[in-house]
């Protein structure tokens, strides 16, 4: 965190005049990174994509947003549903029973990956509380770091994780993340976006997933990576990704 505080501090030497036209506030950055990635059309749109080798989808009803998961599982097909309803889970078409906390275990997990592949529309959401800690660099693009941490009310059960994105100063795109979390004795994970495809005007990438875990900050993670210090744990790509005008268009 320290190299965020020194960077933003070199920006005193700038003039008055030329310091109040270029600095931009974290929601400012925010709103122009959704607009550079196209998140303002997935309000509009229905999109499907496979991951892990299940299949996203995420759509309209006329009580707002829908998220789904289908998959098969012991010859059944299991799908879940995520809406203004709560979780509902099928399986081959019947509406069966769940225990509150598991119901909140699978909404939870839909909900993560949902959220992640549309970033960084989400970060407008209510419970979002966006702070700008200063700037950066990363070989040789500039960045700006913006920690996302999250009201209690409304944050859901991992409010208290704290993250951090990268947007390149250029194109306002989110290059890289970070997230600490405290569930499984905690951690912290380093996401590096690659393969970008813009599909009907929205942009999706695949990441790299690097992490430790154990009691590390996540205002470490950057000079780890940059060092080559910080482990590589997994690859998360979507695979087969549609996006058509929703019904209600």
């Amino acid at each position: 965190m320290y190299r965020y505080i020194i960077l933003a501090m070199s920006s005193l030497f700038l003039s008055c005049k030329e310091a109040s036209v270029n600095k931009l506030t974290a929601q400012q950055i925010i709103d122009k990174s959704i607009e550079a990635s196209g998140g303002h059309l997935l309000s509009q749109s229905e999109v499907s994509f496979v991951f892990r080798n299940v299949l996203y989808k995420r759509s309209r009803s006329k009580r707002g947003k829908v998220l789904e998961r289908i998959f098969i599982r012991d010859s059944n097909q299991i799908r879940d549903v995520y809406s203004p309803r709560g979780f509902e889970r099928y399986v081959n078409n019947e509406l069966v029973s769940l225990a509150d906390s598991t119901a909140r275990k699978y909404q939870n997990s839909i909900n993560s990956v949902h959220y992640f592949a549309y970033l960084p529309e989400g970060l407008n959401d209510k419970a979002v509380i966006k702070k700008l800690l200063g700037e950066t660099q990363i070989e040789e693009t500039y960045y700006y770091v913006v920690e996302v941490t999250f009201n209690e009310e409304d944050g859901g059960d991992d409010f208290d994780d704290v993250y951090l994105y990268w947007f390149n100063k250029e194109n306002f795109k989110v290059d890289y993340l970070a997230y600490q979390f405290s569930v499984n004795d905690g951690g912290v994970r380093f996401r590096e976006a690659y393969n970008e495809r813009v599909i009907n005007g929205i942009r999706f990438v695949d990441y790299r997933n690097y992490g430790e875990d154990g009691e590390v900050s996540v205002f470490e993670v950057e000079e780890k990576f940059i060092q080559q210090r910080i482990p590589l744990k997994s690859s998360i790509i979507l695979e087969d990704i549609k996006v058509s005008p929703d019904s209600y268009n």
